[in-house]
């Protein structure tokens, strides 16, 4: 049965646990915003090395791949190291799955893992892992993985013959939620080129360029590669965060849910522990009254007998 003592310890257990969800869930929060604002200054980076593809392009479109149907492709998945994050990573392995499934390619591909809980959900589900990286903890060292991860790529295009890069990551939809998504970073939309090509240039001056055409596209395309993997990260980040504050969200309630019911116990029991401190004092003080009526009489009739023999 528990005691006053025990379940004051489980309250105060409790409470500290809700304060460690609710810090969590305000990092968390914090997190999210230094992500989302990251994406939001790539977009003048973005456009400067679309500027740059409209200038290569705007003599004659260049093919940057073949259309060759036997190609190979390279899947980055962007995953988790911590816990505390829901389904996060199940979430985005499964739609690697299906995806895969799909095209009926899944042990063809060349997989690289971002989180070592995303690898462990990539080994479970039976695929072959290239490469595992450690997930970024800041915005700084987003650029360091990326940097990181382009000659990879750049091995398995020239060694391995890869030709498409296919990136799966979370996006986050909203407070605390999230779904997955796949880009296809190369090769480059060939509708997306055409766009680039027919923009009409905003200026009078018409763009000239000194490296060679092929040379200055390879070097855009590698800066487009940077981009694109540097946004799917970060919004995968923000992603991770959101299913972290949808997590804390459930622990809080749980802890909630918890602490009424030990109060609830605590209450009655502290209840029950008073009215058994009122009932043994209330018999103590009748039990008392009756020695003190017993003691009147036995004085009263030691006086009457007195009385009489005197």
């Amino acid at each position: 049965m528990p005691t006053l003592e025990g379940l004051r310890r489980q309250i105060d257990t409790a409470t500290d646990l809700s304060s460690v969800v609710t810090t969590m869930k305000t990092l968390a929060a914090v997190s999210i915003h230094q992500y989302e604002r990251a994406v939001e200054a790539l977009a003048d980076y973005n456009r400067t090395v679309e500027l740059g593809f409209q200038i290569a392009l705007s003599s004659e479109p260049l093919r940057l791949e073949s259309d060759d149907s036997s190609h190979q492709t390279a899947a980055v998945v962007f995953g988790s190291d911590q816990g505390m994050c829901g389904q996060f990573n199940e979430e985005i392995v499964s739609f690697l799955n299906t995806k895969a499934e799909q095209e009926s390619a899944r042990r063809s591909w060349n997989v690289l893992a971002v989180g070592i809980r995303a690898e462990g959900q990539l080994l479970d589900a039976g695929w072959e892992i290239e490469h595992t990286y450690d997930v970024p903890t800041s915005v700084s060292d987003i650029a360091n993985l990326v940097q990181e991860m382009l000659p990879h790529i750049e091995r398995l295009r020239s060694d391995r013959g890869v030709s498409r890069v296919l990136v799966f990551y979370n996006r986050r939809t909203s407070a605390a939620s999230f779904e997955p998504r796949v880009l296809q970073v190369l090769p480059i939309d060939p509708q997306r080129m055409q766009q680039w090509r027919d923009e009409p240039w905003d200026s009078r001056s018409l763009p000239t360029f000194a490296t060679p055409r092929r040379q200055l596209v390879s070097r855009l395309v590698r800066q487009y590669l940077f981009i694109s993997l540097f946004r799917a990260c970060a919004e995968s980040l923000a992603s991770e965060n959101a299913s972290r504050i949808a997590a804390m969200q459930a622990a809080e309630k749980n802890v909630e849910e918890r602490l009424d019911d030990l109060r609830g116990s605590f209450n009655d029991l502290r209840q029950s522990a008073i009215t058994e401190e009122l009932l043994d004092v209330v018999t103590g003080f009748e039990a008392l009254s009756k020695q003190r009526r017993k003691r009147s009489r036995r004085s009263g009739r030691q006086s009457q007998k007195e009385k009489q023999h005197g």
